[in-house]
């Protein structure tokens, strides 16, 4: 599941956020990766070194085979300093990734392609022209047991955007003109399937008359009758870009922060309500949003609503960085303590 956006607030600032949706058990931590920092490929045929430093929430896997030696982490979405944001999104039916590496050509494993993307590009045109030559390769994680089919979808601080799937047809590129992924069908699927709802609108629908009986709305809102409410990856793609593209343009980053949250806590899923054929809860873990002009994290857990602001000029952010490690560190777990306020 999950579903991701971009939003622009006045100031021309563009922010990315995702919701988390997943049915296994994650333990997700928010981590900073310094510049330099190096690292094996998955399938261990090249060392790559990040060009650029990233904020990112990941998860900690066993590496393949069941090995505690190397364990690695798998970053599910980040930001980096040039403005670069990324998040990877479950794409089942549709991900086919190549079978094996090959000497040619440099190869990344899918799930390290978001470290990939925000340690090696400054802008998605960059990435654009790179990704091409690059074979992503299927790799098996330690949660599921399997190889996770996944898309990712990319944004940089000018607002420009790409949705990269690989398939049974081959590697597709796409502008994201919605400014909204979610999952399967492909992407190119949900730009058409847009059209279907072209009647909606955020306006008041009009009284009519079928002939001696008027009829007028019951109230607010009816301009939106039509409006997929469920939680497919369909309905949640046309909800999404329908609120992010009709919502008033928010002024300065906490009211820019505020509407995304607004806007995603629509297609959140409660724990319960969307049960996987395992039947386990596919539900929403985590809601973050990210500044790329800034480098500004901010997230939300499904045990605390709590709205968590990480800055990557802090002083504990900016030690951990220039500490002297090139490896990725843990700034600590996302789940924190719920607090309510007594008045």
């Amino acid at each position: 599941m999950c579903t991701a956006m971009t939003l622009r607030n006045r100031q021309g600032e563009i922010f990315f956020g995702r919701t988390m949706d997943f049915s296994w058990p994650l333990t997700p931590s928010l981590y900073v990766v310094p510049q330099g920092s190096v690292w094996d490929n998955a399938p261990r045929t090249a060392r790559i070194r990040d060009r650029y430093s990233f904020l990112g929430i990941g998860q900690e896997l066993a590496p393949a085979g069941g090995e505690q030696a190397g364990a690695s982490v798998f970053f599910a979405d980040g930001v980096n300093e040039a403005g670069l944001a990324a998040a990877a999104l479950y794409f089942p039916g549709y991900a086919e990734f190549e079978a094996a590496p090959e000497e040619s050509a440099l190869s990344i494993g899918s799930l390290d392609m978001v470290r990939f993307l925000l340690g090696s590009f400054a802008s998605v045109s960059e990435a654009r022209s790179v990704l091409p030559s690059v074979r992503i390769v299927g790799i098996r994680d330690s949660i599921t047991g399997t190889i996770s089919p996944l898309h990712w979808f990319l944004c940089d601080r000018s607002g420009e955007t790409l949705v990269v799937e690989r398939t049974s047809a081959g590697l597709g590129l796409y502008f994201n003109p919605a400014g909204v992924l979610t999952n399967s069908p492909d992407f190119p699927w949900h730009i058409t399937n847009l059209r279907n709802y072209m009647n909606v609108t955020p306006g008041q629908a009009a009284g009519a008359s079928w002939d001696n009986l008027a009829l007028t709305p019951f109230g607010q809102g009816a301009g939106t009758d039509g409006l997929p409410g469920g939680y497919a990856p369909p309905a949640r793609f046309v909800r999404t870009a329908f609120e992010r593209s009709h919502i008033l343009p928010p002024d300065g980053t906490e009211e820019t922060v505020t509407a995304g949250f607004h806007i995603l806590s629509g297609v959140s899923i409660p724990k319960g309500v969307v049960l996987t054929a395992r039947g386990e809860p596919d539900y929403t873990q985590y809601t973050a949003f990210m500044n790329t002009n800034t480098g500004e994290y901010f997230f939300r857990t499904y045990e605390n609503s709590e709205t968590v602001s990480v800055n990557p000029a802090s002083g504990d952010v900016a030690a951990a960085r220039n500490y002297g490690r090139k490896e990725a560190i843990s700034l600590g777990r996302l789940v924190r303590p719920v607090r309510f306020w007594s008045i």
